[in-house]
């Protein structure tokens, strides 16, 4: 589908220069003297370099729409990361560098989209947040004010975050998987 360079949001998909290219930012701009454009900083899906790029009005981009689709995680196998589609119970590999830090998170039967364009992955969306055990927490220092320090734990998987000085070791928290962050107890 084509658009006008002036018409390219953040967010949006568009082919450039062979390759294909996310919407970072963009402003609007309008000198005082020449026609008006826009100033759009792009990200490569496959390579991740950024780029800055001037689009005019009267220039026309080709907007790509990316395939969501579901895939249930099965399992890892070596370095590789297996997954099956929800449809058609075919199986997915995908690398571990491919999900980045976020491969911790990842567990038995746990839902994941993943985006493609033309039956090649681009990209994965864990669920937002997921639930682990505190394998090990820090003792609470007496005296510490317990509004502004957090203590440093380890969650099942490995990854280390902070944690309000009340977690211990054994409690179930609930952490965004985009931040990397915690936000409360598990029920």
């Amino acid at each position: 589908m084509k658009i006008n360079g002036n018409e390219i949001k953040p967010g949006m998909v568009i082919e450039h220069q062979g390759g294909l290219w996310a919407a970072v930012k963009t402003v609007a701009v309008k000198p005082g003297k020449g026609g008006a454009f826009n100033q759009v900083e792009l990200k490569n899906l496959i390579t991740g370099s950024k780029l800055n790029e001037r689009f005019r009005a009267s220039e026309t981009v080709e907007r790509v729409r990316l395939e969501q689709k579901d895939f249930q995680y099965l399992y890892e196998e070596g370095d590789s990361l297996i997954f099956m589609d929800n449809e058609s119970y075919e199986q997915l590999e995908l690398q571990k560098d491919f999900v980045g830090d976020r491969a911790a998170f990842l567990q038995d039967g746990m839902t994941v989209t993943v985006e493609m364009h033309e039956e090649k992955p681009i990209g994965i969306q864990l669920p937002d947040q997921v639930t682990l055990m505190i394998s090990e927490a820090d003792p609470v220092v007496k005296g510490q004010t317990a509004a502004s320090s957090y203590k440093p734990a380890v969650l099942e998987n490995g990854v280390r975050v902070m944690v309000p000085p009340f977690i211990t070791t054994g409690e179930k928290v609930v952490i965004d998987t985009n931040e990397l962050i915690y936000l409360r107890r598990a029920e």
